[in-house]
C-alpha cells in the first residue's frame, strides 16, 4: 500500500511520446498485465524483455463462451480517455502498462515527468500524455489537464510511518487526504468514474492493531480522503488492498511490468464492511481498478480484496462481475472465486 502500508501556472510538460518498436515478432504483443500498508541501451532492451510475459499470465483469454454484455467492447475502449494519478508507484504502474496494453489512452500526472519514459517506453502520445503536476499543490491542477478525461484512477500514497518517502512535506495528510481534496475540487463533473485506491483498515483505526498502523495518522487520513470523494457527487468506487505484494518494479520498463506475475496467488476475496486482513498482490489491486471501470454494479461501492493462493478471475470482466457482486450480496463473508 503506499503506505506502502495498508495500501500512492500548472506547467503542462506533455512528452511528445513516439511508439517504442517491437523488439521482435515473439515480443510484440505487450500483455499487460494496506493490512500493514507498506510496511534506450542494450541492458535496458534486456530488461524490457522480462515484462510482457507475467502480465500476459495474469489476463483470462475471453472465449465465444462469454456473455456478449461483457465482453470488450474496442469503441467503448478507445472513447475512454483515463487519467492516472500516481502512475510511478507500485499499483499505478501496473495500471498504466495494463491501459497500454488494452490500447485504453491514458495520461498520466506526474511530480518527476521523466520517470515515465524509464517505467513505460517511449509512447505516442495519442496513446499516452505525460503531465507534470503534483496533487498536493491546488495549483498544479490546470483545468486544461482534465479535459476530455471521461474516468479517473488514483493510486497516491506514502509511508504509514516517517521515512525517507515524507521528505519535502510527502506526509499522509498531505498526500492521503490534502492531495485527494484538491484533486476531487478540481475534477470536472462530468467524469464517469473516479477510483480511488484506499486501504483495509481504516474505518477501524482506533482500534487494535490498526491502531498501530495508524501512530501517524496513514489510516485516519485515508479515511478522510475516501469521504472526500464519496460527498464529491462524482461516481466513484473505492478499492481498499491488504497488505501489498510483488513489485513495486520501479526499476524496470513496461516490458517487466507486463510480465509481473501473482505466482500461485491469483484468486480473489473481495468482501465489503472493512473486515478482511490479509495481503494482495498489487497486480490483482491493478485489474480490479481496470475492472471497476466498466462494472456497473460497483458505482458509490468500496470493497476490500486479498488474493490467496488459487487460480483467479485474470482479466475477464464475467468473473470479475461475479466477484463484486457477490461481495454485495455477502456482506458478512468474504467471497472468493477460483477458476
Amino acid at each position: 500500500m503506499s503506505l506502502n502500508l495498508l495500501p500512492r501556472s500548472t506547467h503542462l510538460l506533455k512528452f511528445s511520446l513516439e511508439r517504442e518498436r517491437r523488439l521482435s515478432a515473439s515480443n510484440s504483443k505487450l500483455e499487460p498485465n494496506s493490512f500493514y500498508l507498506s510496511c534506450p541501451s542494450s541492458s535496458s532492451l534486456l530488461r524490457t524483455r522480462h515484462i510482457a510475459h507475467a502480465v500476459k499470465e495474469e489476463q483470462t483469454p475471453y472465449t465465444s463462451s462469454d456473455k456478449k454484455s461483457d465482453a470488450p467492447n474496442p469503441s467503448k475502449s478507445s472513447s475512454k480517455l483515463v487519467l492516472v494519478i500516481g502512475g510511478s508507484g507500485g499499483v499505478g504502474q501496473l495500471v498504466v502498462a495494463s491501459l497500454l496494453s488494452r490500447g485504453i489512452k491514458s495520461r498520466l500526472l506526474l511530480r518527476d515527468p521523466s520517470k515515465a519514459v524509464s517505467l513505460f517506453g517511449v509512447q505516442d502520445e495519442n496513446t499516452l500524455e505525460v503531465l507534470k503536476g503534483d496533487t498536493r499543490n491546488p495549483n498544479d491542477l490546470d483545468p486544461a489537464m482534465f479535459e476530455g478525461v471521461t474516468h479517473v484512477i488514483c493510486c497516491t500514497g506514502t509511508t504509514a510511518f516517517p521515512s525517507r518517502r515524507w521528505d519535502g512535506d510527502n506526509t499522509p495528510e498531505k498526500v492521503d487526504y490534502e492531495g485527494i481534496r484538491n484533486l476531487v475540487n478540481a475534477l470536472p463533473r462530468t467524469v464517469e468514474r473516479l477510483i480511488l485506491v484506499s486501504s483495509v483498515g481504516v474505518t477501524k483505526y482506533n482500534e487494535l492493531p490498526w491502531s498501530i498502523m495508524n501512530l501517524f495518522g496513514v489510516l485516519k487520513f485515508k479515511k478522510m480522503g475516501e469521504d472526500l470523494v464519496r460527498n464529491s457527487g462524482i461516481p466513484y468506487t473505492i478499492i481498499r488492498p491488504g497488505r501489498l505484494t510483488d513489485g513495486p518494479y520501479t526499476s524496470y520498463d513496461l516490458n517487466t511490468l507486463l510480465k509481473a506475475t501473482a505466482g500461485e496467488r491469483r484468486a480473489v476475496v473481495i468482501d465489503q464492511g472493512d473486515n478482511l486482513v490479509g495481503e494482495v498482490s498489487r497486480l490483482v489491486v491493478a485489474e480490479a481498478c481496470i475492472q471497476a471501470l466498466d462494472i456497473e454494479c460497483t458505482e458509490g461501492q468500496i470493497y476490500e480484496i486479498n488474493s490467496v493462493k488459487g487460480d483467479g478471475p485474470g482479466s475477464d470482466p464475467v468473473k470479475w462481475r461475479e466477484l463484486f457482486l457477490s461481495a454485495k450480496a455477502n456482506k458478512s463473508t468474504c467471497p472468493s472465486y477460483f477458476l
